[in-house]
């Protein structure tokens, strides 16, 4: 299975085309903007590359060599790659334009493309994926400071993210209020919570099992 390299800031646009000369043509464009490009002649070839950590975007035909782009969209998705993809293709069909959206493409664009609508749907991709990509490392972080937590701790960060008051956890507890207090005050810190808004906020995000 495909893996990923380290940390990098730059994004990156993947081209999976068949044909060299659109290949070379999609990368100078993306290139003359300033984006970095890696190219691929077929799904396979792709499959094969050690992903950098960086925001990307795949411009896939639709038509290729073996497994097709839809095909390959599908594939992408059971293996847990989850980089928006353009689809690009030299054939107007709207049933196809239809399914690749609904599984999530970016844009279906039909050859010729004029460059800008191109350049406008990548940079839409760039941006969602640096997006998501903030999104999994807070969730990643959150879960790892709610794994700092003791099983008293866990408990009371449930029910205080339930809106119960200091003595209501302690009655439902069986402990005393100061007790609780101290508690609540371990699991602000160690989530790094200025506020009961922003601990049910992360309650959310963990979906804390243990009460």
């Amino acid at each position: 299975m495909m893996s990923k390299s380290k940390m990098s800031t730059q994004p990156i646009v993947f081209i999976i085309d068949d044909e060299e000369t659109v290949r070379e043509a999609l990368s100078s464009l993306f290139r003359s903007v300033g984006l970095q490009t890696k190219t691929f002649g077929s799904a396979k070839e792709f499959l094969q590359f050690k992903l950098p950590d960086a925001p990307a975007c795949l411009v896939l035909d639709v038509r290729l060599p073996g497994m097709s782009g839809l095909d390959f969209q599908v594939e992408l998705a059971n293996i847990d790659i989850r980089v928006p993809i353009v689809f690009i293709s030299g054939h107007a069909d709207v049933p196809m334009s239809v399914k690749a959206m609904k599984r999530g493409a970016i844009e279906f664009l039909t050859k010729p493309i004029r460059d800008q609508d191109l350049l406008d749907a990548v940079r839409l991709a760039i941006e969602r994926d640096h997006v998501e990509r903030q999104r999994t490392q807070l969730n990643a972080d959150l879960r790892t400071r709610f794994d700092s937590l003791t099983s008293r701790e866990k408990e009371v960060f449930a029910l205080v993210s339930t809106g119960l008051m200091n003595k209501q956890i302690a009655g439902e507890m069986d402990i005393r209020e100061v007790t609780v207090k101290v508690h609540r005050g371990n699991v602000m810190r160690k989530m790094g919570a200025r506020s009961l808004a922003a601990l049910v906020r992360m309650a959310d995000a963990v979906k804390p099992t243990e009460h």
